[in-house]
């Protein structure tokens, strides 16, 4: 792979992606050195359009951008930048650039279940997923089935505080089961998905 630094005059645009929740935090311009300082230093380093100069971000404020992934794109002239933001990335203190909430969202279920399969093929002794794998697949399915009625006793004659602590024990003990299963929550997304567009087509066809 040929980087493309020739099509803006040394430069590359370059945008930067929390890894974890997935969000655009910044977009900044690299040359050639900036890009290899990058990988070098496992932070982002950007080149400065307007100070004509190197700067790794982070290096006067700490809030360091650390480096997971870098991806190119068809043309090899833009990069996605997948990086662990360490404070805000804004110089006016905001988390992201387009002053966005950089919180995780829904997709901390796909980074739990990356946990959970870890722990599933480390096992390490002492952890409580350990033991649930270690029960097997019937003892895991009756904890899912525990803790729905957790969550309905909770929801029907209990505090909403109570009803959100279960209904997460729930969500926690299903993407163990799935992964036990060999399968991902995402597939659980797309089954929905799948579900959704088909009520909605039959839906505008009654319409």
């Amino acid at each position: 792979m040929t980087l493309d630094f020739d099509k803006m005059g040394g430069l590359i645009p370059a945008i930067v992606q929390d890894a974890r929740t997935k969000n655009v935090l910044m977009l900044g311009f690299m040359n050639k050195e900036a890009y290899e300082k990058t990988l070098e230093l496992q932070k982002v380093t950007f080149y400065s359009r307007t100070r004509q100069k190197i700067w790794t971000k982070g290096e006067e404020s700490g809030h360091f951008l650390d480096l997971v992934s870098i991806e190119v794109d068809c043309d090899n002239d833009t990069l996605l930048v997948k990086a662990i933001p360490n404070g805000p990335v804004c110089h006016t203190g905001t988390a992201t650039c387009f002053n966005d909430d950089n919180s995780y969202g829904i997709q901390f279920l796909s980074e739990l279940q990356d946990f959970i399969i870890k722990r599933h093929e480390e096992m390490p002794e002492g952890s409580y997923t350990t033991s649930l794998f270690e029960s097997g697949i019937n003892r895991m399915a009756q904890k899912v089935g525990e803790e729905a009625v957790e969550t309905v006793i909770e929801a029907t004659n209990g505090t909403e505080g109570r009803m959100m602590y279960e209904a997460a024990d729930l969500l926690y003990h299903l993407i163990v089961l799935l992964t036990a299963k060999g399968r991902r929550i995402e597939e659980l997304a797309e089954a929905l998905c799948q579900r959704h567009n088909k009520s909605k087509e039959q839906y505008d066809k009654n319409c």
